[in-house]
C-alpha cells in the first residue's frame, strides 16, 4: 500500500560542518560515521498510522555516500506496535518502493535491529535526541546575521533525506555501540524536513 510520511531527521556525524556527503563529495577523512533519528510528525506506512513514532540508526559510510555499502544498526521506537514496526521496517528496507527504497539501496549491511525508547526534540537545526542506551546528542543550528536558521536546499541527498536541511554543530554527544562495531566522535549535525511518498 506504500506510504505517505512527513517528519524530521536529525543527523549527527563525524564530518566537519558542513558534512560534504550532503553535497555528494567524499567525507572528511575518507569515511563518515553517523547517527540518524527519523521522527514522523504525520502519515501512514502500508495502511498503518505512524505519527509520533521514531526510528534510530547508527551507521558507517566507507567512502562516498552515493557509492553505498553503508553499514547500519537499526533501532525501532519501543512505542511501536508489532504492526507499526513491521510496516516501518518494510519501508526502510526498500520493500515499499519510493525514496526510502533509494535510501535502502545505499545500505550494504544491517548488523542488527533493536528496540528502545527514542526521544526527538529538534526543529530548525536545534534540539536534542536520545535513542535508548545507544546514543544521545544535543545540536545547535547555524544562524544567518539576521538570526534566521541557515538552510541547505536541493542537495544530492535531499530526495532521500529531505529538504530544507539545517546544518549545525554538536554541543554534546555520547555513543555506546562499540559492541556493534561503532565508536566515533561527533563534529557536525544536519537536521532536515522530509515528505516521502510511495504509491
Amino acid at each position: 500500500m506504500g506510504y505517505d510520511i512527513r517528519g524530521r531527521l536529525c543527523e549527527i556525524c563525524s564530518c566537519a560542518v558542513y558534512c560534504p556527503c550532503w553535497g555528494g563529495d567524499d567525507p572528511d577523512g575518507g569515511t563518515c560515521n553517523f547517527t540518524w533519528v527519523f521522527h514522523f510528525d504525520s502519515g501512514h506506512v502500508d495502511g498503518v498510522e505512524v505519527a509520533g513514532l521514531n526510528m534510530g540508526f547508527v551507521g558507517h559510510v566507507p567512502g562516498n555516500a552515493l557509492d553505498g555499502d553503508v553499514r547500519l544498526l537499526v533501532v525501532v521506537d519501543d512505542h511501536a506496535s508489532p504492526r507499526q514496526e513491521q510496516a516501518l521496517l518494510a519501508a526502510f528496507t526498500g520493500r515499499l518502493g519510493g525514496p526510502l527504497a533509494d535510501l535502502a539501496d545505499l545500505v550494504g549491511e544491517v548488523v542488527a535491529v533493536e528496540r528502545a525508547p527514542i526521544e526527538f526534540d529538534v526543529a530548525e537545526g536545534t534540539g536534542k535526541v536520545r535513542v535508548g542506551g545507544r546514543f544521545e546528542g544535543e545540536v545547535e543550528g547555524q544562524r544567518s546575521p539576521n538570526g534566521n536558521p541557515t538552510q541547505l536546499v536541493d542537495t544530492v541527498l535531499s530526495p532521500v533525506l529531505g529538504s530544507p536541511a539545517y546544518p549545525g554543530r554538536v554541543n554534546r554527544f555520547a555513543l555506546t555501540a562499540g559492541d556493534r562495531g561503532f565508536d566515533f566522535p561527533a563534529r557536525s549535525s544536519t537536521q532536515s524536513e522530509f515528505h516521502h511518498v510511495s504509491a
